[in-house]
């Protein structure tokens, strides 16, 4: 008999064994590791690093195992060189439930909260999980520690100008309109363009090459990658929204090492996602309730002393519209928009690492009185702006959520339009007025300061490819950069940095109106592409130089003028276009009363505005709004430490850059 015919039995045999012994002893295996690093994502364990930090720049590290069917976790260490990470137990934890991950998977997400080295340098991070059954499994990743040159004189005080979606178009276009040109050349420059350094800033976030508002300020001040929609964090697989790993951004770390204030200055909604990421941590930008609660919670955290915008729904008691579970049943008599659902309750380890107030789900919380409590002036609306701006600690909240834009405030100013009044807030300031009076609060610490000013509805109005509105937004914003160019000026310890997060639609200035502004009216009459389009774009020589007349408040007295200049968009939704300023801006959903008149008169989007009136221009993304775009950002800046703000750069690269300013001076 065949040898081979008797042992094949016992072949069959061993290999089921085996397989059966592979089965019961499968390792478990760590399916992402935090910080994120090349080094574990494809094994390239060279530059570029993904996660830099500042010499004693807290962050959190954390791992995610996915373990044996019926295994659980036994235990955890994370070690950085080898050297395991010594930490409270109070500051780890495991948690297996309320994951992100396919249904039935067996995992555990472990943290260890508010880590920090010193040591500049590539350093690898190494977690090894043990298993019930005994079994380990290890993962390597890495981080830089940037190091810092030390001796030249420091920066005291760090003001970011940040025109939300502000592209160079945006800017250009808002020269040609707000200051003229003759013969080709500007008649004078911007605010923004007298800065004596400027660079290009490249804009993506972790998650994909177009960034969105999160991402786009957290990486400005965390020195970090965050994911879209996420601000101060690295994502995680857990569901919770305020879990998630947490990076130290720079209004906590120099208020923790140099006792800096922090002040919050935007046009938007106080809980967007620009001002939140630079004092809030999460991973739902959306989460208003416990965003703006912690403006508050975690003063001891950022040096909170000035918070300027719209927002007040948040801050209103929600008492008349709630289900018992907290969350809305309807609209809140006092506009609150205060729910369970957008509140937070942070875990136990973040709380003991970091220092953090474990907040509370409590949608009947009057935070507008708590601020007052805690010492803050509060200013309502312009007139009371300047006598609240004495006080040491200041809150201004001047709309339900965003505030209006500037070319609605003029014309209210003006006496030509009511807009304002169909919101409620007939009384708002102008960006330059709240920067005015935050600088003033915020100097009065003499360890200085870190402020954001915002010009948000740049973003806003770009969005919904309404021209004239944001064409006054940029002009808006330029005068509060004069604001901070005069204050750099007479404190010459003062970096000034004027930027963007992204840009917004794919502007572009694509000529100018062939027709006198009567013409365009009567044009449209007829709203074809021959007639609005073929018959009236001027391209080349035949677009003229636009006479923009200015108003004594620095604001073109009309935007509709003879041979007006013409916007184009490459990140549009399908818009109906005619070159003229519509009488109404478009609805704004985040306001609480936006679905009643006369709000609910305005035309809902940019595919019902101008209907009648203008042609129809399809688009290139689904929707009924413009994109943003990866399109590189401008950044300009003055004052100390300017100078190191040239040539092409990361949006990340920033944060060091005013970390070396700051912390090692500059020469």
């Amino acid at each position: 008999m065949n040898p081979s015919f008797r042992l094949a039995p016992l072949t069959a045999s061993l290999l089921l064994t085996a397989l059966f012994s592979a089965s019961a002893l499968a390792a478990p295996q760590i399916s992402r590791l935090t910080p994120p690093s090349e080094l574990f994502a494809s094994g390239n364990p060279n530059p570029p690093y993904i996660a830099r930090f500042l010499p004693g720049q807290r962050f959190d590290l954390q791992a995610t195992v996915r373990l044996d069917e019926g295994q659980t976790l036994a235990n955890f260490e994370f070690s950085v060189d080898g050297k395991p990470v010594q930490a409270a137990a109070a500051t780890r934890s495991i948690v297996t439930t309320g994951l992100s991950l396919p249904a039935g998977t067996n995992a555990a997400v472990l943290n260890q909260r508010a880590f920090s080295l010193n040591t500049p340098g590539v350093h690898k991070l190494t977690v090894t999980a043990t298993q019930s059954d005994g079994q380990r499994v290890t993962a390597e990743g890495n981080f830089e520690i940037v190091a810092l040159q030390r001796g030249g004189q420091p920066v005291k005080n760090v003001i970011i100008l940040l025109g939300d979606g502000m592209g160079a178009t945006h800017r250009t276009a808002a020269r040609i309109i707000g200051r003229g040109y003759a013969q080709g050349k500007a008649m004078s420059a911007l605010a923004m363009d007298t800065a004596p350094f400027t660079g290009l800033v490249m804009t993506s976030s972790l998650d994909g090459i177009v960034t969105d508002s999160a991402p786009g300020m957290s990486n400005y001040v965390t020195g970090n990658k965050a994911n879209n929609n996420q601000e101060g964090v690295f994502p995680d697989d857990t569901l919770d929204a305020f879990d998630n790993p947490r990076v130290e951004n720079l209004a906590e770390f120099l208020h923790r090492t140099q006792g800096k204030s922090l002040g919050v200055v935007t046009t938007a909604d106080v809980f967007d996602a620009t001002p939140a990421a630079m004092a809030v941590h999460t991973s739902d930008r959306g989460r208003g309730t416990g965003i703006v609660d912690q403006f508050l919670d975690d003063r001891h955290l950022t040096g909170l002393r000035v918070l300027l915008g719209g927002g007040r729904k948040w801050f209103l008691p929600n008492g008349d519209a709630l289900k018992p579970d907290g969350s809305r049943a309807g609209q809140a008599l006092n506009g609150s928009q205060r729910d369970r659902k957008s509140d937070y309750l942070l875990p136990a380890d973040i709380v003991a690492g970091w220092g953090a107030s474990a907040g509370a789900l409590d949608p009947q919380r009057d935070l507008l009185q708590d601020f007052r409590q805690a010492g803050f002036a509060y200013a309502p609306d312009r007139a009371s702006l300047a006598e609240a701006a004495r006080a040491d600690r200041l809150l201004g909240l001047f709309a339900y959520s965003n505030m209006n834009v500037a070319f609605d405030k003029i014309a209210k100013r003006r006496g030509s339009s009511t807009i304002v009044d169909d919101y409620g807030f007939p009384d708002q300031p102008m960006l330059d007025e709240m920067a005015s009076a935050a600088l003033q609060v915020l100097s009065r610490n003499k360890k200085g300061f870190v402020a954001l000013i915002e010009g948000a509805s740049i973003d806003k109005q770009a969005h919904l490819m309404d021209t004239d509105r944001w064409l006054l937004e940029v002009i808006e914003f330029d005068r509060a950069v004069q604001v901070a160019k005069d204050f750099a000026a007479r404190h010459p310890d003062t970096l000034v940095i004027v930027t963007a997060d992204h840009e917004c639609s794919g502007a572009a200035i694509i000529g100018a109106s062939t027709r006198t502004v009567d013409q365009m009216r009567a044009a449209t009459a007829t709203p074809t592409a021959a007639a609005l389009r073929d018959q009236q774009v001027g391209t080349y020589q035949a677009s003229r130089f636009p006479k923009y007349t200015i108003a004594a408040d620095g604001y073109p007295q009309s935007t509709d003028v003879d041979f007006k200049m013409l916007i184009g968009y490459g990140a549009n939704a399908d818009r109906y276009e005619n070159w003229l300023a519509h009488p109404t801006p478009t609805q704004d959903s985040q306001q609480p009363f936006y679905k009643q008149a006369p709000q609910s008169s305005y035309p809902a989007n940019p595919t019902l505005r101008n209907a009648g009136s203008g042609y129809l221009v399809s688009g290139q993304v689904p929707g009924d709004q413009a994109v943003h775009t990866a399109t590189d950002v401008p950044l300009s800046a003055f004052g100390r430490g300017a100078r190191a703000f040239t040539g092409v750069m990361d949006n990340t690269d920033v944060f060091f850059k005013i970390g070396q300013a700051v912390l090692g001076g500059v020469r």
